[in-house]
């Protein structure tokens, strides 16, 4: 069943339903960004797969035909891929531990969800018949919780603890240096976690609507895992997409600089970003890497840059990134573009595999779903993902966030610190933190 419905904001689509369990909102929330026309409000999964191998999420995806209709994504896997799975996929052994019991992989298989074009400002329901279910009753039912209006949620206070003091990353970005000046790696992503225990009253919803409005952005999303694991993300990055023609696309972010409210000063923060060398060196060496993750299951010569060191702007930040395209060898599907690809090389470093064993030796605990990927995946064979970063996570028990950067030969300890706050201050700042 395909049912044109009235437009209806996508927000307070998702503000009415957000109870529904495993509810995943892929937002298109930056309303200026060309990657912004569509989302999508995935509900009532008929199946989970939680830390299954990639050859069980193929397998799912191939046992369903594809839908046509008139959105990219018309029903298939939502979920995320950690970091950590990442790692060992590679395979990288890791010194942390798991206290959280936090799952590697999380993916619901959806045939009943809201598709959003922002564009032409329509909206479609899209449900598949299930056997013994009436279909009509399912959408009528689902149009009446389309009707809930909630009061908003209050938010509590978050006081956020980082994992280490300003001299402690300092020290360790000195220690990656010293990495690079003996040859072992040109660059390394380093974080920082910050952690609030989670107040009595925090609704992630409405959380999630805070993180919303202070920082829109393409690839923002709110998934809810089950087990009292919620992600609320708000990544500008696009990680992997894959056409159902083969069609491969990574925009890795490397190179970041303060908005400013002055116009013609923020012009100028945004040139100088597209003209330095540092985050120039810095960004070709994660296209560089990319390109091979690609080239490892791309139809030999396909793969390309089209786009190298574009500034593009956000809600706080402008962002130096590129574009590596190529195509998928027949044979091969979305589950292994990502064994290929995870975890993202510009959230790891180059050589991609010394750059993880150091960022595991010198963080002080596992990253988690963080840096890892949110994704679709179309029973179609079609993907699009995100880069795990801007990120909530919201257990029983905390919220965490992290962030950090690039660190290069040419890096400076202190201004990698102000770049690592830049970025998590979004975050930091919501609920009165």
């Amino acid at each position: 069943m395909i049912l044109e419905l009235p437009w209806r904001d996508p927000q307070d689509c998702f503000a009415a339903l957000a109870p529904e369990p495993y509810l995943a909102f892929l937002d298109s929330a930056a309303p200026r960004d060309a990657r912004s026309r569509f989302s999508y409000i995935c509900l009532d999964p008929f199946k989970i797969l939680r830390d299954a191998p990639l050859e069980a999420l193929a397998r799912e995806l191939a046992s369903h035909a594809p839908l046509p209709g008139p959105l990219p994504f018309m029903g298939g896997a939502v979920g995320f891929f950690s970091y950590d799975l990442g790692l060992a996929l590679a395979p990288v052994p890791s010194r942390h531990a798991n206290p959280s019991n936090l799952p590697d992989m999380v993916i619901g298989f959806y045939d009943t969800l809201i598709g959003f074009d922002h564009a032409a400002r329509r909206c479609w329901l899209i449900m598949r018949q299930r056997p013994g279910q009436d279909g009509a009753q399912r959408a009528e039912a689902l149009r009446l919780r389309l009707e809930r209006k909630p009061a908003p949620a209050a938010l509590p206070k978050l006081h956020w603890r980082a994992d280490m003091s300003r001299g402690e990353y300092i020290a360790l970005v000195e220690r990656v240096l010293r990495y690079i000046r003996a040859g072992d790696i040109y660059q390394a992503n380093f974080t920082l976690r910050h952690t609030a225990a989670r107040p009595a009253g925090l609704e992630p919803a409405a959380l999630y609507l805070a993180l919303r409005a202070a920082s829109p952005a393409p690839f923002a999303a709110y998934l809810d895992c089950g087990e009292n694991l919620t992600l609320l993300s708000a990544s500008p990055e696009r990680f992997i997409s894959l056409g159902a023609d083969g069609g491969i696309e990574t925009r890795p972010i490397k190179g970041t600089r303060a908005r400013h409210a002055d116009a013609a000063q923020d012009a100028a923060l945004a040139a100088e970003l597209g003209q330095s060398p540092k985050d120039r060196a810095e960004n070709l060496m994660i296209v560089d890497l990319l390109r091979h993750d690609i080239g490892r299951v791309a139809q030999i010569g396909s793969v390309r840059v089209p786009e190298l060191f574009q500034v593009e702007s956000f809600a706080s930040v402008h962002h130096l990134v590129s574009a590596v395209t190529g195509r998928l060898r027949a044979g091969l599907g979305p589950a292994d573009l990502l064994r290929a690809a995870l975890p993202g090389g510009s959230i790891t470093g180059a050589p991609k595999i010394r750059a993880m064993q150091i960022i595991d030796e010198l963080e002080p605990c596992r990253r988690g779903p963080y840096c890892g990927a949110i994704a679709w995946i179309g029973f179609d064979g079609a993907m699009d993902s995100s880069i795990i970063i801007r990120t909530l996570i919201v257990t029983s028990s905390h919220v965490l966030m992290q962030a950090g950067g690039g660190i290069v030969a040419d890096s400076q300890p202190d201004a990698e610190y102000a770049e690592m706050r830049l970025k998590a201050s979004p975050m930091l700042g919501l609920c009165g933190g």
